[in-house]
């Protein structure tokens, strides 16, 4: 997903005069993401804009296909041979990254070895006051999955 090009729903591109192609393409992309984790942010990034797609959405989700076409051998691979099997966890927030609601997204991933079996991307539900608010959330997020 291209980093500077902030996608919002009032402001992006002209609405689709039929959504059903976005709202089909979203749909098999959100099944994609169980055995591809590096498509988990930007696909859940336009499906908030199922409601009404415009055509810079489109554009995205047309963006994700050309990386699947150079990506095609990539995915999840488990492999357990002369590993430990030490669990490993990462956290990381943004400020306010969503541009509609101000909400901080937090994100987390768990790994036995080098096998990643745990992610997860969601907005929060509160507006944080500052950084360490969203870090605080988002590693309470990570810890219940944790538990």
């Amino acid at each position: 997903m291209e980093y500077a090009g902030k996608l919002v729903h009032s402001k992006s591109g002209t609405t689709l005069s039929d959504p059903s192609l976005y709202r089909r393409l979203m749909g098999k992309l959100l099944y994609l993401i169980h055995t591809r984790p590096d498509l988990n942010f930007a696909v859940g990034h336009l499906s908030q804009f199922m409601s009404c797609p415009t055509n810079d959405h489109l554009d995205g989700a047309k963006r994700i296909l050309r990386y699947l076409k150079g990506t095609i051998s990539t995915g999840i691979f488990f492999s357990f041979a002369g590993t430990d099997f030490n669990i490993k966890d990462y956290t990381n927030t943004d400020w306010g990254g969503c541009p509609d609601t101000r909400r901080s997204v937090s994100g987390y991933c768990f790994y036995i070895g080098n096998a990643l079996i745990s992610w997860k991307s969601k907005k929060q539900q509160v507006v944080s006051r500052s950084f360490a608010e969203a870090e605080y959330r988002a590693m309470a997020l990570a810890t219940c999955e944790a538990q």
